[in-house]
């Protein structure tokens, strides 16, 4: 037991003593390691022992203390004095552009001198279209080239292409080519021809509505197709017919259409006209009698009585605009003292249709030309002219209310040509 003891002693001690001989170096670097990673979470303890961390730390104060001086004295309290200065800028910005903008427009509606733009510029600007292809094609036509049988072909097509119809279109090519076979005939010729022929078939038909005193209310039914413009030109013609001193009272009619209602209220309101109205799908007939009554306890000079657009080969509408005018004759039996077929000169030809079918439906007395402005086809008004000899009242080149007025075939005529206004 004593000699192993020794033994083990001395094995122990041994095997003890080299792994306290390394130990102790090994504490020596795991030392140094813990004060390396102790200054990292609190410098201030280690910074004696380590000197290279307090070196780095006190680098790092140093930076951040200059950069966070500089911030704070950087917004001196000059920042609310400037709002304050800028302030009193905007005010007389705002205070001097006020009276200049506002005395311009003052100053601009004073144009009179748009009046003498008149209705004759604003008629050959409205009539352009139609104008331009025809004289276009004249030029061409007739730039230096000798008259034959040919060109007055050529003559006839360029015509119809702009609505005057065959008849009208063979008339002015026949007045062209007297005593010019074989001849040159300058443009401007040619179109004074077609001027002349024009008006010789327009003068007959250009007159104006007469509205008879005698009979009160003079009532004037509003007739026409879908789009055609009808709501609109009663308003033009409330606002001409007020102009002139006459009392107005309107009769939306319109039933089928809650827009024509409000439309026409609106106008009424512009015009100071009395408007008759009832909701939306109510009976026109019953209401065009309402408003004859009341037209009649109230002395109104004229009535003026809006229907639905309706297509002419609808049989069934055609039969409820018949039915309006027979429970207005059972009033009056001369009334409606005019009955004004509304058309849209972009439809051409069809234009035809339509009085044909409103004429023999509603007794239609004359025309209303709307929408020259928007075709180059306003030949058409000359072939009705020819056709069917009905007065044409007015006529319509815009929107505006200014753009409705009576019908002249001499500036017509001119327009159409692209000649300069009559003497």
């Amino acid at each position: 037991m004593s000699e192993t003891e020794p033994k083990k002693r001395g094995f122990l001690s041994r095997l003890f003593g080299r792994d306290e001989e390394p130990a102790k170096p090994a504490q020596a670097p795991e030392t140094v390691a813990e004060p390396a990673l102790e200054p990292v979470e609190e410098p201030k303890p280690e910074t004696e022992a380590v000197v290279a961390l307090p070196g780095a730390e006190a680098e790092a104060p140093v930076v951040d203390v200059p950069v966070a001086e500089p911030i704070v004295t950087a917004p001196p309290v000059d920042i609310p004095e400037l709002p304050a200065e800028l302030e009193p800028e905007p005010e007389l910005v705002v205070v001097a552009p006020q009276p200049e903008p506002f005395a311009a427009p003052e100053s601009e509606p004073a144009p009179a001198a748009q009046p003498k733009r008149s209705w004759w510029r604003r008629l050959t600007e409205g009539l352009s279209r139609t104008s331009s292809a025809l004289t276009t094609g004249i030029t061409d036509l007739f730039t230096k080239r000798k008259l034959d049988a040919g060109t007055l072909e050529d003559l006839e097509d360029i015509l119809i292409q702009a609505d005057l119809g065959l008849a009208t279109s063979a008339r002015i090519a026949k007045a062209v080519g007297e005593g010019r076979y074989d001849k040159q005939i300058e443009p401007s010729e040619v179109k004074a021809i077609l001027a002349r022929e024009v008006e010789t078939i327009l003068g007959p038909v250009a007159l104006p509505l007469a509205i008879d005193a005698t009979k009160k209310p003079f009532v004037i039914l509003m007739v026409g197709v879908n789009g055609s413009g009808k709501t609109t030109t009663i308003g033009k013609l409330a606002a001409k017919l007020r102009a002139e001193g006459k009392s107005v009272m309107l009769a939306a009619g319109d039933t089928f259409r809650a827009a024509a209602i409000e439309q026409l209220r609106v106008w009424g309101e512009r015009t100071g006209a009395e408007v008759v109205h009832g909701q939306q799908g109510a009976d026109a007939a019953g209401l065009a009698f309402e408003a004859l009554q009341k037209a009649k306890t109230n002395n109104t000079d004229v009535l003026l009585v809006d229907t639905a657009g309706r297509l002419q080969n609808k049989q069934g509408l055609m039969d409820e605009l018949a039915k309006v005018v027979r429970v207005i004759r059972k009033q009056d039996a001369s009334a409606p003292h005019a009955a004004l077929l509304v058309l849209d000169a972009t439809v051409g030809q069809n234009a035809i249709s339509q009085v044909e079918a409103f004429r023999e439906t509603a007794g239609v007395t004359g025309l209303v030309m709307t929408k020259l402005d928007g075709t180059a086809r306003g030949g058409i008004l000359v072939a009705l002219a020819a056709q069917f000899g009905l007065p044409v009242h007015f006529i319509g080149v815009g929107e505006s209310v200014d753009d409705l007025e009576p019908f002249s075939a001499r500036d017509f005529a001119r327009a159409v040509a692209g000649l300069g206004e009559a003497a």
